[in-house]
């Protein structure tokens, strides 16, 4: 996945996300289904935003953006801010 993909993939993301919150505050909250959506979201944002990370740091790097890849749930929520 190169950077514009990974970068359409994160405005999409952000796009489902926007539309859920929106949704939240239209209603009366969210269902079990729509709470467990946002937050699979939220981490695939996560995903996708320490992947373009690492793509630019290889780069940077004169390494292949190519060898970046997508870190599991536990190691990219386990950062801190």
């Amino acid at each position: 996945m190169d950077d514009d993909a990974v970068l359409g993939k994160i405005n999409d993301l952000v796009a489902e996300e926007h539309h859920l919150l929106e949704s939240s505050r239209a209603t009366e909250g969210l269902s079990d289904q729509q709470e467990a959506r946002l937050k699979a979201v939220e981490v695939a944002l996560d995903q996708c935003w320490d992947l373009l990370r690492q793509r630019r740091a290889n780069r940077h790097a004169g390494r292949d953006p190519d060898e970046a890849h997508v870190r599991d749930v536990t190691t990219v929520e386990g950062y801190q801010q």
